[in-house]
């Protein structure tokens, strides 16, 4: 039979506890560990219920428990249902991105920063020479169109658009074939002059929507200089005695609130190649707060050239190792949603 709530949570505390001491755990450990608000007695009965169903066993007498392994299969078995569950509830978020990437980047800084025990940080998607994928004019009434442009990396901008004269449905699809036809596949340095007065001749008496629909495709895949940035975890900080001190941790958290010094902090891209994973290790840090700090950053990629950064903050001694096998996993998994799974979203197969 399944355990209740109650008899969960203790094992999973004895558990933790163990994993972290080594040594047998009592009831009065648990008492503190936990937040069901039991006496000892309470906990102790418990904990007698779980021995007698071989999920703990007592190593001595009058001495605390220690898992099985029975206990330990059904710690494993719920943690990776758990991890399982985060995975695809991930997936689930990446695949609606337009409305769920903030979510999706708020929630990858947090579990990095859980995961690792650092401050973490991760960039906003960015386009590099992003170029126009559709352009579609729909009415809303007499005299107010929305223009939906859509670029590479699915960025979707909406413009209303206002009109003295009313629309017919001829002409709106005239217009919507000359500014595919025109536009589609073509970024924003090569959108110039001689297009955009012969898409004016061709549109006629309809010229002033082709000025307006062009500075929607300018809104919609121009580069934006305003670098958005998620952080998570920097309290760490103060788990490391070298970097606790109130005024080094200070100027470390204040470098967390500016974005400016934080994008000093993500890797550029040269000849259009990705940075990949980088180490910068105290004085190296281009951010002169961090000089007490390890910086280790690495770009992800979300398929259709949109890319961004992934950092985590520690100090200098951080586990290197730890850090860079996570990082690696995260951008196999983002690689892996994206470059392999869109593509075969007709794939009916489960």
């Amino acid at each position: 039979m399944d355990l209740d709530e109650r008899k969960q949570k203790i094992l999973h505390a004895i558990i933790r506890n163990y994993l972290e001491t080594g040594e047998p755990v009592g009831s009065r450990t648990i008492s503190k560990d936990t937040d069901l608000n039991l006496s000892s007695a309470t906990i102790r009965n418990e904990m007698s219920d779980l021995e007698e169903l071989g999920y703990i066993i007592q190593p001595h007498t009058s001495a605390g428990r220690i898992p099985s392994d029975k206990g330990y299969r059904l710690y494993v078995d719920h943690m990776m249902s758990e991890k399982d569950r985060e995975v695809q509830e991930m997936k689930d978020m990446l695949l609606e991105k337009e409305d769920k990437m903030e979510h999706l980047l708020k929630q990858v800084a947090k579990v990095l920063a859980v995961n690792t025990n650092y401050a973490s940080m991760i960039t906003a998607p960015r386009v590099r020479g992003n170029k126009v994928k559709f352009i579609q004019l729909s009415r809303v009434d007499a005299h107010q169109l929305v223009a939906v442009v859509v670029a590479e990396g699915n960025v979707i901008k909406n413009n209303m658009l206002h009109m003295e004269e009313t629309l017919d449905d001829e002409t709106l699809l005239k217009l919507n074939m000359l500014l595919n036809t025109s536009l589609n596949g073509l970024s924003l340095d090569e959108i110039n002059l001689n297009i955009i007065t012969r898409m004016k001749q061709q549109a006629g008496i309809h010229s002033g929507i082709v000025d307006d629909v062009i500075d929607a495709v300018a809104a919609a895949i121009q580069e934006d200089d305003d670098l958005e940035i998620y952080t998570s975890g920097t309290n760490n900080i103060f788990k490391y005695p070298e970097l606790s001190d109130f005024e080094r941790a200070s100027e470390i958290i204040n470098a967390f609130e500016e974005k400016k010094l934080l994008g000093d902090l993500m890797p550029q891209e040269e000849n259009g190649e990705s940075d990949g994973i980088r180490i910068y290790i105290g004085e190296e840090s281009p951010v002169q707060s961090m000089k007490d700090c390890s910086v280790v950053t690495a770009t992800y990629e979300l398929g259709e050239g949109m890319k961004g950064t992934i950092g985590i903050v520690g100090p200098k001694r951080m586990d290197y190792e730890k850090v860079v096998d996570t990082l690696k996993n995260l951008m196999r998994q983002l690689d892996t949603m994206y470059h392999k799974q869109l593509p075969d979203k007709s794939d009916s197969s489960g």
